[in-house]
């Protein structure tokens, strides 16, 4: 039996997998209800050359 994809266009939250109609409703309901989650992981955005990178210029 296959099922339909329904609102795939949708973005959906990744965390309560809630759908919304764009990506700025998605982006408000993620920093409101799931802020404690985002802080937590706020040092995996920032971004570092890793020990032993060789830069060129």
């Amino acid at each position: 039996m296959v099922l339909p994809l329904v609102d795939e266009h949708k973005p959906k939250c990744y965390l309560c997998h809630d759908g919304f109609e764009d990506v700025e409703e998605l982006r408000t309901h993620q920093k409101s209800s799931h802020e404690d989650h985002f802080e937590e992981n706020e040092k995996q955005n920032k971004r570092e050359p890793a020990p032993g990178d060789v830069t060129v210029f």
